[in-house]
């Protein structure tokens, strides 16, 4: 959803709002290089386990409800997208007190950012900012963006579409504001589709000096 290369792979790798995904797990065993920011990230490993356990029969009840919002080319089914979510939950929760001691998981949330200017050579959100478009204002956009910004060299987000399944109101406004600055900011296309319509990412970038 990222299109991330080899060469993005070999860079040092911010992700927010990570959630128990298992791009950290499975990168680091690659010998990458990430770190993952998230408040759930608070929590123990068990205590996670439990809250997932707690909204997985919801979150497959709620795809099904809107199985037309989605093409189910990879996926067979809602069920067989859970299991493969499960499975990359779990591969999370085995590696998250090891990543907790390497200081990969980090217990933290935009737009406030623990960390150096330009620490990062890319920072990566999804399914976080657009998505909860009515929940989080133009502004908030803007706030998140622009710190993601100040930790890393490139910025990615995925998918532009909020919960309605409609391009966020909120794009054309964030693309205008950081191209009426420093950055270059732009929609770029990705070959991952899942859910329909969401056939961009936002890319932001510091202009050149």
């Amino acid at each position: 959803m990222f299109s991330l290369s080899e060469r993005d792979l070999d860079g040092y790798i911010l992700g927010c709002g990570d959630g128990p995904a298992s791009f950290n797990a499975e990168l680091t065993q690659r010998g990458g290089r990430i770190m993952s920011i998230d408040p759930i990230y608070q929590f123990s490993a068990e205590g996670i386990r439990s809250r997932i356990q707690r909204v997985y029969p919801g979150m497959i009840a709620e795809l099904a409800r809107n199985a037309q919002q989605f093409y189910w080319t990879s996926f067979k089914d809602p069920g067989h997208l859970g299991s493969i979510r499960m499975s990359a939950m779990n591969r999370f929760l085995d590696d998250f007190d090891k990543g907790l001691e390497e200081g990969r998981y980090i217990d933290a949330s935009l737009p406030e950012l623990p960390f150096l200017d330009d620490e990062f050579d890319l920072a990566l959100s999804s399914h976080l900012l657009f998505l909860y478009s009515e929940q989080i204002d133009a502004a908030q956009h803007i706030e998140a963006l622009s710190e993601m910004c100040r930790v890393a060299k490139e910025v990615r987000v995925y998918p532009l579409l909020s919960l309605d399944g409609r391009i966020s109101q909120h794009v054309p406004g964030v693309l205008r504001y950081f191209n009426e600055r420093d950055y270059i900011a732009e929609l770029k296309p990705v070959a991952y589709q899942f859910q329909k319509g969401a056939m961009d990412m936002m890319v932001l970038r510091k202009k050149p000096s």
